[in-house]
Order: structure tokens, then C-alpha cells, then sequence
């Protein structure tokens, strides 16, 4: 059977991954690891593109 397109488009900047954890290589006293969270600046943490394609009217 043919597969459907999602209906939400997914961001290109972040694939659908908004917000990730990037180890910075230190580790906290108790053996954790430091993790800073980043967010896609691009869909703000949604994982959709926030850009709707938009139909404009030209001439008379």
C-alpha cells in the first residue's frame, strides 16, 4: 500500500527533534553527566514548521 505524507510538515532545521541534550564532557560530583537542553530556534520547540505557504494575488 502506499504510505501517506504526514499533514504537519516537519521542520528542515531540527527533522522533528526539537529540543536535544548535548553532554558538555564534565560530570557533576555524583558521576552524572553535564547536559545543557537546546531548542530549535527555527520551529521554537515545536518540531513543525511554523511557515504556512501562503497564496498571493497578483495583477488586476
Amino acid at each position: 500500500m502506499p504510505q501517506h505524507a504526514p499533514t504537519a510538515r516537519i521542520c528542515r532545521d531540527c527533522d522533528g527533534f526539537p529540543t536535544v541534550a548535548i553532554t558538555t564532557g564534565t560530570r557533576h560530583p555524583d558521576g552524572t553527566r553535564a547536559t545543557l537542553r537546546v531548542t530549535c530556534t527555527a520551529c521554537n520547540g515545536t518540531g513543525h514548521s511554523t511557515s504556512v505557504a501562503a497564496l498571493t494575488r497578483t495583477g488586476r
